[in-house]
C-alpha cells in the first residue's frame, strides 16, 4: 500500500517569477518532514539571469535590462526565459536512496531519453554537468541539498530567444555555445515537452504509479547543506 511519503505531487505552475519560486522551494524544503511527499514543479520563467554559488558576491541588478538574481544552487551563471522547460525536483534523497551524483545522472539521463525520442543524440561532458548536442548545451543542471533534500533542478531549451546566452559564459564556461530543440526541427510546444520530460523522470524515480497532479501554486512558507551545479 502506498503511503503519503511514497507519493509525489506534480505541480504545473505556468510562468513563475524566479526569485519568489526559489524562496518557495527553500521554504518548502525547510518545513518538510519525513512524511512530506516529494514534489515536481514544471514551469517557465520570465527572462532572468541566475547566479549560482560559484558567483556568490558577484551580483549586479541586471544585464542589458534582464534582471540578475543570486541563488543558492550550485554552478555558475545561466539564463532562463519563455520557451524553456524548467523542472524543479524537491525530493527526499535518503528516502529515494539516491546520492547527489546519482541524482545528477538521473536528471541527465532523463533529458537524453527525451532527446532520443526526437531522434536527437544527447550526451554528457566530463566536468560539465548538463546535456549537450554536438558539444552545444541544450540542458543545464543546478541543484542544492538541504537537510538531505534536493531542490532546484534542470532547464531544457525548447524554443526560446537564445541571444541572452551570448552575453554570459553559460555555467561558467567561456565560449560555451547553446542550442535548443527548435534548431533540430522539433515543433512540439514547451508544455508538451514538459509533460514528456516529467514522465521520463517519474519513471526513473519509480513514481509514476503514485504521481498526484496538482495545478495550484505552492504556498510560501536545518541543516547540513550540499550543492551541485551547472
Amino acid at each position: 500500500m502506498s503511503t503519503q511519503a511514497d507519493r509525489i505531487i506534480v505541480r504545473r505552475l505556468g510562468s513563475v517569477d524566479y526569485e519568489s519560486c526559489w524562496r518557495a522551494m527553500r521554504d518548502f524544503t525547510d518545513a518538510r518532514t519525513s512524511e512530506t511527499p516529494d514534489e515536481l514543479w514544471l514551469l517557465q520563467h520570465a527572462p532572468v539571469f541566475t547566479l549560482g554559488c560559484k558567483h556568490r558576491g558577484d551580483r549586479t541588478d541586471d544585464l542589458n535590462g534582464v534582471p540578475m538574481v543570486s541563488s543558492d544552487r550550485g554552478g555558475g551563471v545561466t539564463y532562463h526565459g519563455p520557451g524553456q522547460v524548467v523542472t524543479y525536483l524537491l525530493a527526499d534523497l535518503a528516502r529515494l536512496n539516491l546520492g547527489i551524483k546519482a541524482l545528477v545522472h538521473t536528471l541527465e539521463q532523463t533529458v537524453i531519453e527525451l532527446l532520443g525520442g526526437f531522434g536527437i543524440q544527447g550526451e554528457r561532458r566530463s566536468g560539465a554537468p548538463g546535456v549537450y548536442v554536438d558539444r552545444k548545451k541544450i540542458a543545464a543542471l543546478g541543484l542544492r541539498v538541504r537537510r538531505g533534500c534536493s531542490y532546484h533542478g534542470l532547464a531544457l531549451n525548447v524554443d526560446m530567444d537564445l541571444t541572452p546566452f551570448s552575453w554570459i559564459d553559460p555555467c561558467g564556461f567561456k565560449g560555451m555555445e547553446v542550442t535548443q530543440l527548435a534548431e533540430f526541427g522539433v515543433q512540439t510546444p514547451a508544455d508538451e515537452v514538459a509533460e514528456t520530460l516529467s514522465g521520463h523522470l517519474l519513471d526513473r524515480l519509480g513514481y509514476n504509479a503514485t504521481a498526484v497532479p496538482v495545478r495550484e501554486r505552492p504556498a510560501r512558507n536545518p541543516s547540513g547543506t550540499g550543492i551541485y551545479g551547472q
